[in-house]
């Protein structure tokens, strides 16, 4: 065949391609063809192999630290969070169970001291005996408030906890990349003859 007609032939099988960007690659013997043609939705055929990485939802977080304090902070993966989140919500578990026991043997010192018998007064508690009426009345009272604040403060270290894994939830998808940076640069502005300082972003691809 003259090197006229080739030329021709392969010029029109380049344009009898169908319109849809079609790349060829030859790997030994074989002729594989990949297709360049876009979905209905937009994305390019040959991206539709790519891993889609799952997005980060920092309500999952809020919601599993309500659920279960630290189920939150696991899902963000700040593991270190949950054994100081389990202490202080044990800390204020074992001052209500001090409060409550406490609370328990003022409350019947108070009823073996105030009933006629005084065959009962031996039956209070060692470390009371030695205490008025009225003042194990006075501290039966201020435990009872103890244990009202004690609950309050295991409610408020939960609410924590689920603050805390919304506010790393939101925080993970904020980009800190060096990518971004800031630098301060010093500045002359000419027309007034004034020095000052300028804050400079920069953005990189």
């Amino acid at each position: 065949m003259p090197i006229r007609t080739l030329s021709f032939t392969v010029i029109v099988f380049l344009f009898l391609v169908p319109a849809t960007n079609v790349f060829a690659q030859e790997k030994e013997d074989t002729l594989i063809i990949k297709s360049a043609e876009t979905d209905t939705t937009g994305k390019s055929v040959l991206a539709l192999d790519t891993v889609v990485t799952k997005k980060h939802n920092p309500k999952v977080a809020t919601f599993r630290s309500a659920v279960l304090p630290g189920w939150g902070q696991a899902y963000n993966k700040k593991y270190w969070k949950i054994p100081i989140v389990y202490g202080a919500l044990g800390t204020a578990a074992g001052v209500f169970i001090y409060n409550i026991k406490t609370y328990k043997l003022l409350r019947q010192a108070v009823v073996y001291r105030s009933d006629k018998d005084t065959a009962n007064d031996v039956l209070v508690a060692p470390e009371f005996a030695s205490l008025s009426t009225e003042s194990i009345r006075f501290y039966r009272n201020a435990y009872r408030q103890n244990i009202d604040y004690s609950v309050l403060a295991f409610l408020v270290i939960w609410g924590l906890n689920v603050v805390d894994a919304t506010v790393d939830g939101h925080l993970k998808a904020f980009d800190v990349s060096p990518n971004i940076t800031l630098k301060i640069r010093p500045g002359f502005n000419y027309s007034t003859s004034s020095a000052g300082l300028s804050l400079v972003f920069s953005f990189k691809d």
